[in-house]
C-alpha cells in the first residue's frame, strides 16, 4: 500500500472520530467567552482544530507568522483539551487498520501515543513551511492576476466588454487555482510522510494468525466494553452535565440591546380573511352609494323649489299685468 493511502486511512477517519467530541470544548470555551476568533482566520482554525497532526504546529505558526486565530486563553485549553481525544482516536484507527488493512498485529498498546506523537512532529515543521509556502505563492498569484489585467489586451478587453463582476471573478479564479494546486500537492506530501512512517511501524509488527472471520471477530470484540452499563450511565451523565453548563453559562454570556437600543415593538398583522374582507367591502360600497344618492337628493331638492318658487312668482307678476290693462 501507498504511503499516500496509508496516511490518508488513518488521518481522515481519526478526524471524524475525535471532531465530535473536541467540537464541546470548543463549543464550552466560546459560550464561556474564553476566546474569540477572528473572522478571517476562523476556517484555518477550523482546520487546524480538527486535525490531530496541528497541537503544537499552530502556536508556531502564530508566533512565526504573526497570525491570531483569536483572543482569549480558551485557544490554549482547547488544543490542550484536544491532545488525549487525539491519542485515543489514533489508537482506535490504528488498530483497526492494521488488523484489517494491513492483517498485522498492533505493536504495543500504545499505537495511538506513537501514531500521535510522530504525527504532532511532522506538523510541527511541515505545517509552518506549508503555511509560509501557499502564502507567498498566493501573493505572487494574485500580483500575476493584476498584472495580466493591467496587459495592453486584458485591459482593452476589461475596460470594453468584461464587467466589473466577471473581472474580480476572472482573477479570483487565476490566482485561487494556483493556490489551491499548490495547497493541495503540500498537503499530499505530508500526509505521504506520516504514512511512511506508519508502515516502517508495521514493518515491524508480526502478522496477525487468524483467517479474516477471526479478525473481524476480534475487532468487533475490541469495541465491547467489559461494562456496558457503566460506560453508557457515564457517556449519559457527562453529555448530561455538559448540557447543564452549556445552558447554566449561555444566558450570560448572551449579549442583550441597550435601553437606549431597543427597537419598537412590532405587532403582528392579523391574518388575511378574503371572505371577510370581500363583504367589509361590499358594505363599505353599499353605504358610499348611499350617501352619494343623498348628496344627489339634497342637490336636486334646492332646485325644485327654486323652480316652484319662480313659477309663482311669474304667476303673480301676469296677473298683476292683467289688473292694470283693464279700463
Amino acid at each position: 500500500m501507498s504511503p499516500t493511502k496509508i496516511g490518508f486511512s488513518i488521518l481522515w477517519p481519526a478526524f471524524w472520530t475525535a471532531i465530535p467530541i473536541k467540537a464541546v470544548f470548543a463549543v464550552l470555551a466560546m459560550t464561556m467567552g474564553l476566546v474569540h476568533f477572528e473572522g478571517r482566520f476562523g476556517l484555518a482554525f477550523l482546520m487546524l482544530f480538527a486535525s490531530p497532526v496541528t497541537v503544537f504546529a499552530a502556536p508556531v505558526i502564530m508566533a512565526m507568522f504573526e497570525t491570531q486565530f483569536g483572543e482569549g486563553i480558551g485557544l490554549p485549553l482547547i488544543f490542550g483539551a484536544s491532545i488525549p481525544v487525539d491519542i485515543w482516536a489514533l489508537g482506535v484507527v490504528g488498530q483497526t487498520f492494521f488488523l484489517e488493512r494491513l492483517r498485522k498485529e498492533p505493536p504495543h498498546d500504545g499505537l495511538g501515543f506513537a501514531i500521535w506523537w510522530r504525527a504532532a512532529l511532522i506538523g510541527t515543521f511541515f505545517l509552518p513551511l506549508l503555511w509560509w509556502i501557499v502564502s507567498r505563492v498566493t501573493e505572487t498569484a494574485i500580483t500575476a492576476s493584476h498584472s495580466m489585467a493591467e496587459m495592453e489586451r486584458m485591459r482593452h478587453l476589461f475596460e470594453t466588454g468584461l464587467p466589473v463582476a466577471e473581472r474580480i471573478g476572472l482573477e479570483l479564479t487565476i490566482w485561487g487555482s494556483i493556490s489551491s494546486a499548490v495547497l493541495i500537492v503540500l498537503t499530499v506530501i505530508g500526509i505521504s510522510i506520516l504514512g511512511q512512517i506508519i508502515r516502517r511501524i508495521a514493518e515491524n509488527a508480526r502478522p496477525v494468525s487468524e483467517n479474516y472471520q477471526g479478525i473481524v471477530t476480534r475487532w468487533d470484540l475490541m469495541r465491547v466494553p467489559a461494562d456496558q452499563g457503566l460506560l453508557l450511565t457515564s457517556l449519559a451523565g457527562v453529555g448530561v452535565v455538559m448540557s447543564l453548563m452549556f445552558w447554566a453559562i449561555l444566558p450570560v454570556t448572551t449579549p442583550h440591546p441597550h435601553d437606549c437600543c431597543k427597537k419598537p415593538e412590532v405587532h403582528a398583522e392579523p391574518a388575511f380573511k378574503p371572505v371577510e374582507s370581500l363583504n367589509k367591502n361590499t358594505q363599505r360600497i353599499a353605504s358610499l352609494a348611499a350617501q352619494v344618492e343623498a348628496m344627489e337628493q339634497l342637490k336636486v331638492e334646492p332646485k325644485g323649489q327654486k323652480e316652484k318658487g319662480k313659477g309663482k312668482a311669474d304667476g303673480g307678476t301676469a296677473k298683476d299685468s292683467s289688473v292694470k290693462t283693464k279700463p
